[in-house]
């Protein structure tokens, strides 16, 4: 008896705990009542932008432009609480935000055929050093053992120190990532998931897969934690 209330107490002052309420016992960063509470995305949604569509249909932008990448897995709108976990991992150096990210994100993928890499949008070495760390791999690191043992984060490279996509209207986010990345060979004849966390034109995700692309990738994907409304 006396072993078991210790081993409660012990729980509750170090064991997991909820990622935005604090409560304990919640093994994958989200207990379920916060879990069940996020802005998720409805099921029907463009398989090309993962923006809500009429019975998942490919959205009319993306068949009037097809988009450079194979198709987005996105569980999340870019909203409240999952907008502020991103911007609290992001911006403030919270990294215990990147669990409950990393759960609503690998609760998203569990039906996707496992690619043959999976890399973390890098950010640019400034930011890097600025920051000291990569949002994006501390999500990716704390995926299923399944996803975590194809993670490469030195294949995918950010070379161009550019302004940030946030800070700029839609017009200019392309021409603010041409050439903003390079990537290793090893990529050639490989399925490709890129992951990122948050995705609102998608002109990032899709300088990535050209560059992948014209380094052999046969297949890029974007798994994305957060969706913003697309821009006009």
């Amino acid at each position: 008896m006396e072993f078991d209330g210790l081993r409660r107490l012990v729980e509750r002052l170090i064991g997991p705990h909820c990622g935005l309420c604090g409560a304990s016992g919640a093994t994958e960063g989200l207990c379920d009542p916060c879990r069940r509470d996020l802005p998720m995305l409805p099921a029907a949604r463009c398989p090309r932008c993962a923006l809500p569509t009429p019975d998942g249909a490919v959205c009319g932008v993306c068949l009037k432009t097809p988009p450079v990448h194979d198709g987005v897995v996105c569980p999340a709108r870019y909203d409240f609480p999952v907008g502020a976990l991103i911007r609290a991992l992001k911006y403030h150096g919270r990294l215990a935000a990147a669990r409950p990210l990393a759960d609503l994100l690998g609760r998203a993928i569990r039906v996707e055929t496992p690619p043959d890499l999976v890399l973390p949008m890098p950010v640019s070495p400034s930011r890097f050093a600025e920051r000291g760390y990569n949002q994006v791999t501390e999500i990716a690191r704390l995926l299923e053992p399944r996803w975590r043992d194809r993670i490469d984060p030195r294949v995918l490279e950010r070379t161009v120190d550019a302004p940030p996509q946030a800070s700029l209207p839609m017009d200019k986010r392309r021409r603010n990532v041409r050439g903003a990345f390079r990537c290793s060979e090893i990529v050639r004849g490989k399925r490709v998931a890129v992951v990122d966390d948050v995705m609102t034109t998608g002109a990032t995700l899709d300088e990535a897969a050209r560059i992948l692309k014209r380094a052999g990738a046969v297949e890029v994907r974007g798994w994305i934690v957060a969706r913003t409304p697309r821009l006009r």
